[in-house]
């Protein structure tokens, strides 16, 4: 899965010399929780965030008065408050290592560049998308989570039997198992007998941890 496939195209910007009022009328306008910054060029200066703006914008309980917080507010630019530079990604990356980028460096988006033109934005409500695209969340099935032994042909096994009972597989994930030498396999599958499939995963020696209709 590439960044391209996932991101959203052509993302809501904002100009550098915009007040951070009118960025926040923006942002709850077109529902977005940050926005790229673009200079006089058209050319991506910095990225700024409904967080940005919030922290940098008077408290409510301030003594000043409403004129005193509209010129305040109208003083303070959205490139006073931006990040910059901004950390980006290209269409043609794969998505974790994007997803791992944003934890690295604790962010919420990255801007995503091609050829030096600002072509979208991914955020981490992309990646929990692709998450719930990837688990089949949204297909009702047999949702199940084995612990077996890190071997090779393992996998090649548990969908063999599977297949071979007549039953479709939605969505297989792999990660580390609690225990060293082990792997976590969640598996999830439609058109299945549930005393069957318990069987087929038993005969594989496959320890299991979870086991539910989804």
């Amino acid at each position: 899965m590439l960044v391209g496939k996932w991101m959203t195209p052509n993302p809501v910007t904002i100009s550098e010399d915009a007040d951070i009022d009118d960025a926040l009328h923006v942002m709850r306008e077109r529902r977005v929780r940050r926005l790229p910054v673009i200079d006089e060029a058209g050319q991506m200066i910095g990225i700024v965030s409904d967080k940005d703006l919030l922290h940098a914008a008077p408290s409510p309980v301030t003594s000043l008065s409403v004129h005193e917080l509209r010129y305040l507010l109208a003083k303070l630019t959205v490139k006073k408050v931006m990040s910059s530079p901004v950390i980006t990604v290209t269409p043609d990356m794969p998505l974790e290592q994007a997803a791992r980028i944003m934890i690295d460096n604790k962010i919420g988006g990255l801007p995503v560049v091609e050829h030096g033109q600002l072509v979208g934005i991914i955020t981490e409500t992309d990646i929990f998308k692709v998450l719930l695209n990837v688990l089949g969340t949204r297909t009702p099935g047999i949702r199940v989570t084995l612990a077996v032994q890190e071997r090779k042909g393992v996998l090649a096994a548990l969908t063999h039997d599977i297949s071979a009972m007549g039953a479709n597989i939605i969505s297989l994930l792999t990660s580390e198992g609690e225990l060293p030498g082990e792997r976590a396999i969640t598996i999830k599958v439609n058109d299945a007998d549930p005393v069957r499939l318990r069987q087929v995963l038993e005969r594989l020696s496959a320890r299991i941890i979870d086991f539910r209709e989804a």
